[in-house]
């Protein structure tokens, strides 16, 4: 596999393990109900997760050749191998347009 492939997948696991508790911390900073002090050490805390478990840090890669660019977020396939396996009938539901 590709490095790039490889630290995509890292990202995602980093992103997926720490969610619920970011989700939580990110609430709290927003919440102008709760107390100053209390919204200072949730954005505390929340500054103390690695950068990489933030949802901005995942970028669209296929996950075949690990291309950056031109990535159908659907099937999270690069433009080329979108249609190699379309054609191909490897993808359950797309099939060739003609008219």
């Amino acid at each position: 596999m590709r490095s790039r492939i490889l630290r995509d997948q890292r990202q995602r696991q980093a992103f997926a393990s720490h969610e619920v508790i970011r989700q939580v911390y990110r609430f709290i900073t927003h919440n102008e109900t709760v107390m100053p002090r209390n919204r200072y050490q949730a954005q505390l805390a929340l500054d103390q997760y690695p950068q990489n478990s933030s949802s901005s840090h995942i970028s669209n890669r296929c996950i075949e050749t690990g291309r950056g660019r031109g990535v159908l977020q659907d099937f999270r396939l690069c433009r080329t191998q979108f249609r190699i396996k379309a054609l191909r009938g490897e993808i359950p539901g797309v099939t060739k347009h003609s008219w």
